[in-house]
């Protein structure tokens, strides 16, 4: 049995669910990478710190996801411009002086979506972590302005600084308006599971909308489905996780290119061939991210 001297997590809760310990250990093994291993661990955003300080050195980076996104940016000694410009990360790597915090969800969303024409407008439903990403996410592609829909108006005043960061209009919007704010050209749904469920039988969908759905497991989600019934392109939770795994990978072990492999895109349910790696590409050894 090969010792592992390599490990990485991805935290949250719940956590039980994420395909990332597949995604990342199938691309361990598509680059050859013995002594690798990545799991799951649950951890609420009052456990961060105390299970962060005890990780032994053999631990490289960890992966967060809901509700630790934010809370990620106070255990970093060292933060990314654009995980601070939007005050929240989702990837933690080991350094010298302790851990680095960056945020691999933003550009895994502009990969994710696509070709977006610019001048777009933007919807993005909820206001945590995954939100904050939305938002620097539609300002990368050129958004005339962004809506953020959510159930809390102070949640969604806390985002206004976040739009102003980098550089896009912003509106808010309460929850009782947001069927009538995703008929913008790009919806983006980061909303936990169930949140947006009776939204798809009242939403008044154009064909030309794009619907990101920030969701994987179940898929389709009723939003989803909805959208698709309407002949609106859709980008799963899936392809995110995918793409912002890449980057995240290549921190994490120093290897760039990552192995990558084609994936089903929108509207798939989590392929069966994604444990085969994370898209099939040749590998080369570079120097880890500098402490």
């Amino acid at each position: 049995m090969t010792e592992t001297i390599h490990r990485a997590a991805v935290l949250g809760k719940p956590v039980a669910h994420s395909l990332s310990p597949v995604i990342h250990n199938a691309g361990y093994a598509a680059a050859g990478l013995t002594g690798w291993a990545y799991t799951a661990i649950e951890c609420a955003e009052s456990e961060l710190a105390t299970l962060v300080d005890g990780l032994g050195p053999q631990w490289a980076g960890l992966s967060l996801t809901m509700p630790l996104k934010e809370v990620a940016l106070s255990v970093a000694t060292q933060v990314s411009p654009v995980a601070a410009a939007v005050g929240a990360a989702n990837t933690l790597v080991r350094a010298i002086d302790g851990w680095h915090a960056d945020n691999t969800d933003i550009p895994g969303m502009v990969d994710a979506l696509g070709e977006v024409p610019g001048g777009a407008s933007f919807t993005v439903l909820g206001a945590g972590g995954t939100a904050r990403a939305a938002i620097a996410a539609a300002a990368r592609c050129g958004a005339a302005g962004v809506t953020v829909v959510a159930r809390r108006p102070e949640a969604v005043a806390e985002l206004r600084p976040v739009a102003e960061a980098v550089g896009v209009p912003f509106a808010g919007a309460g929850w009782a308006d947001a069927a009538a704010h995703a008929t913008a050209d790009v919806v983006i749904s980061t909303v936990p599971k169930g949140v947006a469920d009776s939204l798809a039988a009242e939403v008044a969908w154009r064909p030309s909308t794009v619907l990101f759905d920030a969701l994987y497991d179940p898929w389709p989600t009723p939003l989803a489905a909805a959208a698709t019934a309407a002949g609106c392109r859709i980008v799963s939770g899936l392809d995110l996780l995918l793409a912002q795994a890449i980057d995240q990978w290549q921190q994490f072990t120093g290897i760039s290119p990552a192995p990558e492999r084609p994936c089903e895109r929108p509207c798939s349910p989590p392929p069966s061939g994604v444990d085969q790696g994370l898209r099939g590409r040749a590998v080369r050894r570079v120097a880890p991210p500098t402490p």
